[in-house]
């Protein structure tokens, strides 16, 4: 079966169906499932044939047993189990495996207890509360302690930090230790969205004091058992885990299959049970092989193409606006994407994202003509773009976009670059190159990430003080029709002014074998949010 939700051609959102399993768990009848499907849009025999699945997920029973053989798209030296480090769905998935966040996000992309059992504000949002639980221990047996907390999120901290996502705590002036299970976030500002963001993926709770994460203890569902970056990782079972008798599977090994073909043709073999990242074409050969499944999750997730702006040719506001006018956004959707995802307008929010999404603002047409005026003024003739198969449709979306330059008589070069180890010797650094980002659960955590001035993943190096005032601004207003006036005043800047092209956004898409079940639905990242390590199962 394919979890791909949509309905008379338009996407039905994540938040708008996710909790209906929860529903019927809680004591919902199908009668009130039905109701809450079609209120967001569903017809009538589309939303039963959901509420019949998901009636059969909460019949199930999850087993315990088994062993999993998950493979990515992407792998490096690089690969890490340093949570403020990652920077690619494998690493994800591993820290996933290995650690916990003090607050877990949800399918509705709210946040829940976690480490922190509970947590308030005060009545501004300058200060967070968070009270941890006494049942968790780590790997090695100790216990979780206040003093592991403010070590975690103070690595977050300062000019020296190398945190990739310090920037989204900014506004965190200190973390006090109240006593052994009570920490509060003392802030600068008000921020109502920081239990979201210590729920994302870098924010994890690590050990007092750890220095090498080579082979680190967690207090996470499994332990690691062996970590090669760039080879494989093998994560055990953590028996003595705190949360309702999970995980269920005995033992996961992770590693990188870089080869799209290759990696399809080890799951039809049975020599993987997960496979990440897959093409969009190859969904029939997938749901054509009994015992196979597609597993895919609309989401705000986006592919980037990037001209650094503090560099040539990137430095030339015409060059860089015609290429935004000369992308194909309905042929990368259509045709590279087989219609999983929305259209996009060079900024980072899209539909998925819902109120916080400028819905107003349209999408940039294509227009040669301008384009050829812009490029012509410009002066610039030629240029070379650096591309890994990093993400698919990466390399189709660059030739498509080499044609469309070539009849205006403007040479663009292609340097294919190897995708092991993109990351970190090509990401970032070359005057033109690609991207790819995974959603975040609020457009203004997406837009500090990659947008704000000084956020270490600011791919075109955009500088832009308007914005920059914009993004606090509206993490301190609760009247959501001003915030979202922000939202699009932001949204317009960036698509008008960065050095990133987003044609699209995408839906998720992965496979596995049908009886892996209890995979979650969270549109943060691929299968369901890399949130399955402690809830999945295999019904033998």
């Amino acid at each position: 079966m394919t979890y791909f939700i949509k309905e008379q051609g338009k996407l039905v959102r994540p938040q708008d169906y996710l909790g209906i399993e929860d529903a019927l768990r809680r004591g919902a009848t199908r009668r009130d499932a039905l109701g809450m499907l079609t209120a967001a849009g569903a017809g009538a025999a589309f939303a039963g044939s959901l509420i019949a699945t998901a009636e059969k997920s909460v019949a199930a029973s999850p087993k315990r047993g088994g062993q999993i053989r998950f493979a990515w798209a992407q792998h490096g030296p690089s690969d890490t189990l340093d949570p403020i480090l990652a920077t690619n769905s494998i690493d994800y998935g591993r820290i996933r495996l290995t650690y916990n966040n003090l607050c877990r996000i949800a399918e509705d992309l709210s946040a829940g207890p976690e480490l922190a059992e509970t947590f308030e504000a005060n009545p501004t949002a300058t200060e967070w509360t968070f009270n941890l639980r006494k049942d968790v221990e780590w790997h090695d047996g100790s216990p979780l302690t206040a003093d592991d907390v403010i070590y975690s999120m103070n690595r977050h901290l300062g000019e020296d930090s190398k945190s990739k996502a310090k920037v989204l705590v900014g506004d965190v002036k200190e973390w006090i230790k109240d006593d052994n299970h009570t920490v509060r976030a003392i802030l600068n500002a008000p921020n109502a969205e920081l239990p979201v963001v210590l729920g994302t993926f870098h924010f994890k709770v690590v050990k007092d004091g750890t220095a090498d994460f080579q082979m680190p203890v967690g207090t996470g569902p499994y332990q690691v058992s062996e970590f090669k970056p760039g080879v494989r990782s093998i994560h055990t079972r953590n028996d003595n885990y705190w949360n309702d008798g999970r995980p269920y599977i005995d033992q996961f090994e992770v590693f990188g299959i870089t080869d799209n073909v290759a990696r399809v043709n080890a799951l039809l073999s049975g020599d993987i049970q997960m496979m990440g990242n897959l093409n969009p074409q190859a969904i029939p050969q997938v749901e054509a092989t009994e015992g196979l499944e597609v597993f895919s999750v609309p989401s705000g997730s986006c592919n980037t193409l990037v001209a650094r702006l503090d560099m040539e040719p990137g430095n030339t506001p015409d060059f860089v606006m015609a290429l935004k006018l000369l992308q194909r956004r309905d042929r990368v959707l259509n045709v590279i994407q087989k219609g999983h995802g929305d259209l996009g307008n060079d900024q980072p929010v899209g539909p998925a994202y819902g109120v916080d999404w400028c819905k107003e603002q349209g999408v940039r047409q294509y227009d040669p003509d301008e384009a050829k005026f812009l490029l012509d003024r410009s002066g610039i003739t030629s240029a070379q773009i650096d591309v890994a198969d990093v993400a698919l449709g990466l390399l189709d979306r660059c030739l498509m976009l080499q044609r469309e330059l070539a009849k205006l008589g403007f040479d663009l070069r292609l340097n294919r670059v190897p995708t092991d180890g993109y990351w970190s010797t090509t990401w970032l650094k070359a005057p033109m190159h690609v991207g790819s980002w995974n959603m975040r659960p609020t457009a203004n955590m997406m837009m500090t990430i990659g947008f704000k001035s000084d956020a270490p993943w600011n791919e075109s190096r955009w500088k832009n003080e308007r914005f920059d005032q914009l993004l606090a601004m509206a993490r301190a207003e609760l009247d959501q029709e001003k915030r979202y006036e922000m939202n699009c005043e932001m949204q317009r800047l960036c698509s008008d002014n960065s050095g990133v092209l987003i044609a699209t956004h995408s839906a998720y898409i992965d496979a596995k074998v049908t009886n892996l079940k209890g995979f979650p639905r969270v549109p943060l990242a691929p299968f369901g949010g890399m949130e399955w390590p402690e809830w999945i199962w295999l019904d033998a």
